[in-house]
């Protein structure tokens, strides 16, 4: 059992500074039940992403947090309050989607200033705030363009403006990078975490991309069919899985089922492999998961190294990627600058070192 440093320390959070909290939330849409019993406590002035496959819930529990959907089971609080039955205008909380929802007919003054006019505030304080938004997204001097003459980037900006300018609690995003390029979507990871830390306001993130989740987060949560699976700092969720579908879903790893033979030994199709240490019990089944940039591929066996058969050999400028087999079970092996090497059908041996095996369950915990 790895015990990982309590990743919120090294962000600089305290366990008293709660500011939304899930208590065994569920919902279902009639008889298929889309979340189920989710609990969570989120940090002010965290960046928290909500990451999982199409269809496992992340959206509907943003839609829960957020007043647009009500949940069957459970409470929301916001600062310590439940707000489970409040509208969502009576929740302190904004929404930035996928399509950024700008008003075409308002320029981007405009758009920002929405959400002041509907609370009234003073109309000689709502320049004043508008300016403070648009330097904080770094948009100064576009107050009166029209959102159709703003790229995919300086529309999302606009919408995390409008977002913040009432200074909500917490701002929901639901993956707001969707619609853009690879490239603008990387630029914009960056842009995202440094507004969020200028602006100090809670970021829950929605979105199935693990690059962009490991990028900008302080914490992962990682959901599965509805269920939370492992929530923690990016570096505990790529390096130290507590199941299963958290293994193969994060990073690429090959996943081999073994025997517990020792505490840092198991036996995969008969033969005894080095694995990391681990509180498993001898005999008890479970799955050796191994990044597949971890792994070495030679032509000849020295020291620990399983025989293998190679299948396929793909380059990737930076990368070669080779497929093989081990005792019937498919593995990939990543190998970053290197020259291809193998050819399929070539014999070649496999192997890694003890603690880049990290032991998982089906469902259960590392």
């Amino acid at each position: 059992m790895v015990v990982a440093r309590n990743p919120l320390e090294v962000c600089g959070f305290t366990m008293d500074t709660f500011v939304l909290e899930l208590d065994g939330i569920g919902k279902s849409f009639g008889k298929q039940r889309i979340i189920g019993g989710v609990s969570i406590r989120i940090h002010r002035g965290e960046f928290i992403t909500l990451l999982g496959p199409s269809g496992c819930g992340k959206t509907t529990t943003l839609r829960v947090i957020a007043g647009l959907e009500t949940a069957d089971e459970g409470r929301v609080l916001l600062n310590g309050e439940d707000v489970t039955a409040f509208a969502p205008d009576r929740r302190n909380v904004n929404t930035v989607f996928q399509n950024y929802a700008l008003f075409p007919h308002m320029n981007v003054f405009d758009n920002i200033a929405y959400g002041p006019r509907i609370r009234r505030v003073a109309k000689k304080e709502i320049p004043v705030l508008v300016e403070e938004m648009l330097t904080l997204v770094q948009m100064e001097g576009y107050g009166k363009r029209m959102p159709n003459q703003l790229s995919g980037g300086q529309r999302q900006r606009i919408a995390i403006a409008r977002a913040l300018i009432n200074r909500p609690d917490v701002v929901l995003l639901d993956e707001p990078l969707g619609a853009l390029d690879l490239q603008l979507r990387r630029h914009m990871q960056s842009e995202l975490k440094q507004i969020q830390k200028k602006a100090g306001v809670t970021f829950i993130y929605v979105t199935h991309d693990q690059e962009e989740a490991l990028n900008m987060s302080d914490r992962l949560a990682i959901m599965n069919a509805g269920i939370l699976e492992q929530v923690g700092s990016p570096e505990e969720i790529y390096n130290h899985p507590a199941t299963r579908f958290v293994a193969e879903f994060v990073g690429t790893r090959n996943l081999l089922p073994v025997t517990v033979t020792g505490k840092n030994s198991a036996a995969f199709s008969g033969q005894v492999i080095p694995v990391a240490v681990h509180m498993y019990a001898e005999g008890e089944g479970a799955f050796a998961a191994i990044h597949a940039d971890k792994m070495r591929l030679q032509k000849e066996s020295d020291g620990f190294a399983l025989p293998c058969i190679v299948t396929d050999v793909v380059y990737s400028g930076g990368q070669v990627k080779t497929k093989v087999v081990v005792n019937g079970q498919e593995c990939t092996v990543i190998e970053y600058n290197a020259p291809k090497r193998f050819a399929p059908g070539d014999a070649a041996f496999v192997s890694w070192d003890a603690d880049e095996a990290v032991m998982v369950r089906d469902g259960g915990k590392e």
